[in-house]
């Protein structure tokens, strides 16, 4: 991903955050020339067997994901391939009339999170019931209300068998937070403030990323 300067992240933690609060990732890899490239959304979590948590520094950081077997991505997935994960945060589009000066043009705010890495499948079903359940606590820790999985491990084991699980050694991160920075403080607050009025959520959590900005 190609970041300007002015738009690279603050600091890793700013990563790390919007993969946490928007951890279904875009994985993409390139296939064969007869296959063309692959691409598929699918949730992702921190290998809980080797990091206890969060590093502000995602290379060398393990994550584990999983998808359908049927889907002819997971048999393009081989040992050792690169794959890229995109993730996709706040965004909202600006329009000229907020900038209060003539001439202008319209541009997206946006915020994303590319991470490069390796992939190592899990053949074992025991292994891949444990991705399953460990996504399970991840996602029910941070976005969900607490839900006690314990009466459905034997459903998940009985439909493990269609699930291709795998884990992804980050080897590069980069993250891109266009925010208005290329604009005078006062035209940036303008923007801001625009987005901070409107109803929707996204416009607002775009807005509160430009608030934190040095």
């Amino acid at each position: 991903m190609f970041v300007p300067r002015e738009y690279r992240e603050p600091d890793g933690s700013w990563m790390v955050e919007l993969i946490r609060r928007n951890p279904l990732a875009l994985v993409a890899l390139n296939g064969s020339p007869e296959d063309g490239p692959f691409a598929t959304h699918l949730p992702v979590i921190l290998d809980p067997e080797r990091h206890t948590e969060w590093s502000d520094d995602l290379v060398g950081v393990t994550l584990l994901g999983h998808m359908n077997r049927a889907n002819p991505h997971w048999r393009a997935l081989t040992d050792g391939c690169t794959v890229l994960l995109t993730f996709t945060g706040p965004h909202a589009y600006v329009s000229p009339t907020v900038y209060e000066i003539t001439p202008a043009a319209p541009t997206w705010n946006f915020t994303s999170v590319h991470l490069r890495g390796t992939v190592e499948k899990i053949d074992s079903a025991d292994e891949t019931l444990g991705v399953v359940r460990s996504t399970v606590r991840a996602f029910e820790s941070e976005h969900g209300t607490g839900w006690d999985m314990t009466e459905s491990v034997e459903y998940f084991r009985s439909i493990v068998g269609g699930v291709g699980a795998f884990r992804i050694r980050v080897t590069r991160a980069d993250g891109m937070f266009k925010l208005s920075q290329e604009q005078p403080g006062e035209v940036r607050d303008r923007v801001r403030r625009s987005f901070d009025e409107r109803g929707c959520t996204r416009h607002r959590a775009t807005a509160e990323l430009m608030s934190r900005l040095p």
